[in-house]
């Protein structure tokens, strides 16, 4: 007994129309997770929350391409089904069916019809991506980026400040609501890819090249950014912030960083930290140990010497040089993880060719205490062996 060749299409169309409800309400549930901001917000077919004007115009875009898409989906996939039904072949059937040599107005309408659908997409798209790539004359906020292995520097030339990653969290963009922020993204080494969801765009930052884009945020919220680029070992670890804020605010928090980093300038070549208990000189006390590290253009993402010894309790100075192109520090515990309490730290130095050192007083009890980068924490580490 074979199948009732209207029961199986009927029975097609109902598990299509199933799968078509079971999308659309996916979509919803996605839109309604727009109250959810950053990486809190659970993924979705449709844009999430987007909360730049430029990102905003793809959002308006991607339903009409979806929509779209899925008709044509439906279309072709039902006609496949229903054919495959309608004129499958038969116990009965002894001859082949009648063979058709063209149709010209079948041809006709299936070459025009998807040529108009193509052409009106690539119009609406080519429109928005204009808009998008536009440039103002005088943008209101300028921030060079620059990528690197596997941290990200945040430079902003007019403010002259400057801020690089330390850790997983990677480091702060500040940016005032409503007004015309200008990216200017570059590589220190290999390609990486500037990333924030809700921005709702992607633009590569490539070695040698300076790639460019604009965005107004009209928004404020916290919002999280990634490098979306495989990049190495510890891509997965380049992640930052972007906080958007009211421009009173905005000039609030850049006045409070320029009086930070006027009050805390960078040591001289060779000089402690503003933080280090060392003279000016940056010489060891009297009596104390001196220990030297560095890190070198052979390798640029390891220190020179993994372990360092010291006696217990003895005045200590180390001398640390960053002979590589990328930004390092060494920091140094009172333990065996970075959960531990800080001894003591050198600033974040851009090298090559920049030295600082630091001083401390090692610790009483002997054993094994972490010292690493903070910018490669994972990448960058060594042992303070401490001896009796």
């Amino acid at each position: 007994m074979h199948p009732d060749p209207r029961a199986c299409l009927r029975r097609s169309i109902s598990l299509g129309a199933l799968g078509l409800g079971t999308l659309l309400l996916a979509a919803c549930a996605g839109q309604t997770s727009q109250q959810t901001t950053g990486d809190a917000a659970p993924p979705n077919f449709l844009p999430g929350e987007v909360v730049t004007q430029q990102g905003r115009l793809s959002a308006e875009l991607y339903p009409i391409v979806f929509v779209i898409a899925v008709a044509v989906f439906l279309l072709v996939e039902g006609l496949i089904i229903y054919i495959a039904l309608r004129y499958r072949r038969r116990p009965t059937d002894r001859d082949l069916p009648t063979q058709t040599h063209g149709n010209n107005v079948l041809e006709i309408a299936w070459t025009i019809i998807p040529a108009v659908i193509v052409t009106g997409l690539f119009v609406l798209a080519m429109s928005v991506l204009f808009q998008i790539e536009a440039r103002a004359a005088d943008p209101d906020v300028e921030v060079d980026v620059t990528g690197f292995q596997w941290q990200w520097t945040f430079d902003y030339p007019e403010e002259d400040l400057s801020f690089t990653g330390a850790g997983i969290d990677g480091p702060e963009m500040v940016l005032p609501v409503g007004e015309t922020v200008r990216f200017r993204l570059h590589s220190q080494d290999v390609i990486h890819s500037f990333y924030v969801p809700q921005f709702f765009f992607k633009r590569d930052v490539v070695p040698g090249r300076v790639n460019e884009f604009e965005v107004v945020v009209e928004r404020p919220g916290t919002y999280g950014g990634q490098c979306a680029e495989f990049c190495g070992l510890a891509h997965s670890d380049m992640f930052f912030t972007v906080r958007a804020v009211p421009r009173a605010e905005y000039d609030t928090w850049v006045a409070a960083e320029q009086a930070r980093a006027n009050a805390t300038p960078p040591p001289a070549s060779g000089g402690p930290p503003p933080s280090g208990g060392p003279p000016p000189s940056g010489g060891p006390p009297p009596g104390g140990t001196v220990v030297e590290t560095a890190t070198t253009p052979d390798a640029p993402i390891a220190f020179s010497q993994t372990s360092l010894q010291v006696p217990a309790g003895a005045s200590v100075t180390v001398s640390y040089l960053n002979d590589s192109n990328l930004p390092h520090n060494i920091a140094f515990f009172q333990g065996a993880d970075p959960s531990a309490p800080r001894i003591a730290a050198t600033e974040v130095m851009a090298g090559p060719g920049n030295q600082q050192s630091v001083s401390f007083t090692a610790p009483a009890e002997p054993g094994s205490y972490l010292f690493h980068c903070d910018v490669h924490a994972q990448q960058m580490t060594g042992t303070l062996e401490v001896t009796p």
